[in-house]
């Protein structure tokens, strides 16, 4: 599971490209009950998502030049170049060179073997997210990618990510946990996108927890987000349902289960 004590290869930051910040701090205030606060005016336009005065995400305004409104999942790592380096070498590519952050840390935004952006954080400062796994922040991550075995070969290679099998009805699952800390701390699954009608191309996809996902749902289309899957139940995981927010960054909600719920 997500957890705030982080090691190599961990999510540890979540930030939100958008090309309205004030637009999408109601929404996700609205549906989460986030306040967006700045950086300051040295941070270039860049804040951060908090609860209960805890950061659960960062955001800015982009630009069309600078990509589609999206979601892009960080990963902790004690040396950001080598890592740069590393998926450079497993034949990914770097998007934005490490680079310090004032203080707080040095950043990378890199790109996997099938070109889907992530970033990179190496903390000095700011450790990363405050709070991971209760309602209104980051519980999950998927990657949909058209080739399971090439994902999981990039990120082992880039990051130490290791993978297992795990099953469900009419399938198998990948999931994906640091290196060296086993199937508890499993943070995300890959997903071939031949098994999900309802994806088209490859990328990393944020689930928040939610108390109800269908109050969610009902919330979010009311202040303007579409429907991308609608809620379904998948037994022993929980309630879930796939979503854009106003300005089309995807994302997903989840009820997960509570243990001995099947």
């Amino acid at each position: 599971m997500l957890t705030t004590r982080f090691v190599k290869g961990a999510v540890n930051w979540i930030d939100l490209g958008t090309p309205d910040v004030g637009g999408a701090s109601e929404f996700y205030g609205a549906l989460f009950g986030w306040r967006f606060v700045s950086a300051g005016p040295q941070a270039g336009g860049y804040g951060f998502f908090q609860l209960d005065g805890s950061a659960v995400a960062g955001g800015m305004e982009t630009t069309p030049e600078q990509g589609p409104p999206s979601w892009t999942l960080y990963f902790q790592t004690p040396d950001a170049r080598a890592t740069a380096q590393a998926a450079e070498r497993a034949h990914g590519r770097v998007v934005v060179k490490p680079m310090e952050v004032m203080d707080q840390g040095t950043m990378a935004i890199l790109a996997d073997e099938a070109d889907v952006v992530f970033g990179l954080w190496q903390p000095a400062l700011n450790p990363g997210l405050g709070l991971v796994n209760v309602p209104g922040s980051l519980c999950w991550t998927e990657l949909y990618t058209a080739d399971v075995a090439a994902a999981a070969a990039f990120y082992h290679a880039a990051l130490g990510h290791e993978t297992s099998a795990m099953p469900y009805p009419g399938g198998t699952y990948t999931c994906v946990n640091p290196e060296g800390q086993g199937e508890d701390a499993m943070f995300a699954g890959y997903v071939p996108l031949a098994d999900a009608p309802d994806e088209d191309s490859a990328y990393w996809l944020p689930y928040f927890e939610v108390p109800d996902t269908d109050a969610a749902v009902a919330t979010a289309v009311e202040r303007g987000a579409s429907v991308r899957s609608p809620a379904v139940d998948l037994p022993g995981v929980g309630r879930f349902a796939k979503l854009a927010d106003p300005y089309g960054a995807r994302f997903a909600v989840i009820t997960s289960a509570t243990e001995g719920e099947s």
